[in-house]
């Protein structure tokens, strides 16, 4: 089974907490050694939103702020790395390519951001559709996909399971809104839609509840079902 898993750098490294590292780590070597294929995308988080602020203040553009960002989540891909085996390739992937062949020869491949413009979250949905995965799984701050943001609603209304094409009109709603936040962006949940990935959207800040999503379809958060495809099959060792 080959999976790309996106981990939110608020989720992997809201501070700088090894043990939180280490236990995200250690649910993408208990896959591994269960048999799964591994992609990980890490995001940049509050430590890349403080940069970005930063930057903003001191005069840099938009493009500017953007690859401020790609670094901070090339740098919290590296602590990723610094937590994993000898079965992680030891550096960044700064593409798909690269990405991709460490994931066919076996290897666990972690990557951040790649160009500007584009988040993590449509860098690991395009991941998933390069090397063809199985399942992509996106490890964030909330439970899933909701109708509206939970954190600005308390009226909204999570999804246990929906199709990719209600996943970009949902995820285009909740961005119209100024000051709202979704669990993946729109071109994230159209890359979805376009490769009829299988997608489970679920609160990554447990690690542990990585594993039985990926293995058995056990979680509490969204499934994101292609529309027409088969039913889901799970890795059971």
């Amino acid at each position: 089974m080959r999976v790309v898993i996106s981990i939110g750098g608020s989720v992997l490294a809201p501070d700088l907490d090894a043990r939180r590292v280490e236990g995200h780590a250690s649910v993408v070597e208990t896959l591994a050694r269960d048999g799964c294929e591994i992609g990980a995308v890490v995001g940049g988080g509050g430590v890349a939103r403080d940069y970005i602020g930063a930057a903003r203040d001191l005069g840099a553009n938009e493009v500017q702020l953007d690859q401020i960002g790609i670094d901070v989540t090339r740098i919290n891909a590296r602590l990723l790395i610094a937590a994993l085996g000898a079965q992680v390739d030891p550096k960044v992937a700064h593409d798909y390519e690269d990405a991709g062949d460490a994931i066919r020869r076996g290897d666990i491949s972690v990557m951040g951001g790649i160009m500007p413009g584009q988040t993590t979250d449509a860098v690991a949905a395009a991941l998933a559709e390069y090397v063809d995965a199985d399942l992509l799984v996106y490890a964030t701050s909330v439970d899933g996909v909701f109708s509206t943001d939970p954190k600005s609603d308390p009226d909204a209304t999570k999804f246990e399971e929906m199709t990719a094409a209600e996943l970009v009109d949902v995820i285009g709603d909740i961005e119209m809104n100024a000051g709202s936040s979704a669990p993946v962006d729109l071109l994230a949940a159209k890359l979805i839609e376009r490769a009829k990935m299988r997608t489970i959207v679920l609160d990554g800040t447990d690690p542990d509840r990585i594993t039985p999503a990926v293995l058995r379809g056990e979680h509490t958060g969204t499934d994101i079902i292609p529309e027409g495809g088969d039913e889901p099959t799970y890795w059971a060792p």
